[in-house]
Formats: C-alpha cells, structure tokens, sequence
C-alpha cells in the first residue's frame, strides 16, 4: 500500500468512526510535499469539510516561529543568547522564585540566583511554567488577580519562577517573553516583525496572529470532548485585539503553511527561494541547549484543557532552542535526534533532519493530548516512516 492509501485509510476512518471531528495532515521531504490529506468536518455535524487549506489554531507550534524570529535577530548580534535577558526587556528582572505560600494563601518569594536569558527561554529552563500544568501558578494568579496566558495581556506574564533559571524543564511563558524580546529590538510588532522576516519570505499566507476575512472563511471550530467521549463544538478564539501578541501560542494558520516552515528547517534555513536563516544557526537550534537538564511529564491542573501529557515516555527528551529532541529512537520509526512540539488543540509536527522528512497535522479538540487524537498524530507519522522503508 502507496503512503497515500494508508494515511487516507487511516484519517478518513478516524473521522468516519467519529474520533476525531476533522483532520489535515501532511509530510515533505527536503524537496516537496510527499503526502497531503484532508478528512471529516470543520465544525462536528454541521460541515463544510475539512480541506488541505483550512484554517485552526496551531497554539503553541507557534513557539518554533517565534523562535526563529529570535535567532535571526541573535544573527544579526542585536539579541545575545547569554546576556541577561532584561537587559532588553527590563521587567523580565522583577521575576522572583516562588518558595511556598503563607498561612493566607500569599506567594512567598526569593530572588533567583542568576539573571534569566534568551537560551533559557528558547529552552524552557528559565523556571516559568503555565497554569494549565501548575496549581501553583494559579493560586498565584488569584493572589495576585493576573489573568490566564490566553487573554493576552500584559500583566499574564508576572508569574513567579518555580526555580532557579538553567536548573530544570518546565513548559511555561518562556516563548511569551522571547516575543516581547524580538518586539523590543526590532521595533515591531511581534506579527509584522514575523511577516516581513519569516511568514512572507517562506509564502506563509494564511498564518497570523488576527484572522484575516480570508482565513475566517476556512475556520475550524473548536471542540471539547466530554469525560464520555463526546465532541462539542464550543467558543473559544484568542484575543484579535490584544494587549499582546502571544509568541507562545497565539497564531492561527494552515498545515501546508507550516510544511513550508518544517521543510526551511530540513534545508538548513532556506525556504521558498529566500534564506531566512543561516545553516549554522538552524543546527544550533536542532541540537540539545539545556546540558544534563531533560524533558518530562506535564502533569495536568487543568484537566479540561489538558491531559497529563509526555511524547513517548521512556524515551530520553531534551529541548533545542524551540524544539524537543528525542534523544533515542521513537517508537514512530523517528530516530535519535527528531525534533517536534505541539499545539493545545491536538495540533503536533515533527521535523527529522536525519531521514529529511517531516510533517504537521491539525485536529482542534481539547483537552490536549487526546486519547484519540493523539495516536491518530503517532499513527500518521508511523504510515510515514513506513513509506520510507
């Protein structure tokens, strides 16, 4: 059976047997698209079809974006790796480490003991961490009444560090930060800055962080599966006007636009006849930035957003600067070294430097690492490496 006819098989099943309400999926080489396929419905019962051109939230795959914006701008010497990072932006300094709560419920904190930077944020190592995953980081923000990462404003990001930056992994706000980071040094917007350097360059037209009319047309709705398994449609849509715009998650787009950018990462920086990155740079990126520091299990605190969640347990995890990298071989047929992350509504990519494949699904359910979704995504990446045997 062609790649193909067994991806086909297995999404449209997927949808027909009501696991998931739409799916697209796609995987390139280095040269072009080698499979591209689009099954089931933009909104459960109530059509159109999904399409290779539909639109959803890819949440926190926009960390990877952000990331290389960052990069360019660490090329270009005017953001440094390993300076401290308030040194661009200053309030990142009034960052302090939680050491418990009081007999009030009052955040106790101390200083860290070094200054946070850029590679800590791009790792995740700097000690911040999100609510969805942190019961901690609630009760601070209803200590300190700070809204959720979600509403975009400004004040979500004066969460407090759960330990010293550098010491461990915890998947938090870090990439929020590093888009405050580009924003200063460039003089842009985060969205502009990404358009004109990054999302143009490569032909990304139908990814942003405000929908375009366009983009709304092909929107995909949310769903919610229920603790029965149910799917329902609900409301849900990042700010398009916010305080903000969320480098960690806050962008809309299409698969086949983010093949453009798994593909400019499998050529070394370069995309759509334009170079938007040195080949230097992208393996600096692709390779371990955090030392013995490894990736583990997001335990949930929010189980409606979120399942406990961890790729491939077992498998030894270290992060990039943007990526996870499974340091063994995956039980996919990826092997050591692939890079990958994900989006909350069961969005996932991956990008293997050493087979030069990769590729990019879109589901948009919640809670996130969905018990069918999910291993719909690993048995999509599995009929690739199948192919290619």
């Amino acid at each position: 059976m062609t790649l193909q006819q067994k991806a086909d098989a297995l999404l449209s099943r997927a949808t027909q047997e009501g696991d998931v309400p739409g799916v697209v999926a796609m995987a390139t080489n280095r040269e072009g698209t080698i499979y591209e396929g689009a099954f089931g419905q933009r909104v459960l019962g109530q059509g159109p079809a999904m399409t290779l051109d539909t639109v959803g939230w890819i949440a926190s795959m926009t960390k990877a974006l952000t990331s290389a914006g960052a990069m360019q701008l660490v090329e270009q010497g005017k953001l440094d790796l390993d300076a401290p990072a308030s040194k661009t932006v200053p309030q990142i300094a009034e960052a302090q480490v939680l050491t418990g709560f009081d007999a009030n419920g009052r955040p106790q904190t101390r200083a860290p003991k070094r200054a946070i930077t850029l590679r800590h944020l791009l790792t995740h190592s700097a000690g911040f961490a999100y609510e969805i995953w942190n019961g901690d980081i609630q009760k601070c923000q209803a200590a300190w009444s700070l809204p959720g990462i979600t509403e975009c404003k400004n004040a979500s990001l004066h969460t407090p560090l759960l330990f010293d930056p550098g010491e461990r992994w915890d998947y938090g706000i870090n990439i929020d930060w590093a888009g405050k980071m580009v924003e200063a040094v460039s003089g842009r917007k985060l969205g502009a800055y990404l358009q004109e350097n990054l999302l143009g360059p490569l032909g990304m037209d139908s990814t942003a962080f405000r929908i375009t009319p366009s983009m709304r047309e092909r929107l995909a709705k949310l769903h919610q599966r229920g603790d029965d398994g149910t799917l329902t449609p609900i409301d849900l849509e990042i700010p398009q006007d916010p305080e903000f715009e969320m480098g960690g998650g806050g962008l809309y787009g299409t698969v086949g636009d983010y093949l453009k950018f798994v593909r400019m990462v499998l050529n070394g920086g370069a995309g759509n006849g334009n170079r938007v990155l040195r080949p230097e740079t992208v393996s600096l990126m692709s390779r371990n930035n955090m030392g013995d520091v490894r990736v583990g299990l997001l335990k949930t605190a929010i189980p409606s957003l979120s399942h406990d969640a961890e790729f491939f347990p077992g498998v030894t995890k270290s992060w990039g600067l943007s990526f996870q990298i499974n340091e063994q071989a995956a039980p996919t047929g990826r092997p050591a070294g692939g890079l990958m992350w994900a989006g909350l509504a069961n969005s996932y990519y991956w990008i293997d430097p050493a087979s030069g494949v990769g590729g990019a699904y879109l589901t948009q359910i919640l809670p996130f690492a969905d018990k069918k979704s999910l291993p719909l995504y690993y048995a999509f990446e599995t009929a690739v490496y199948d192919s290619l045997r």
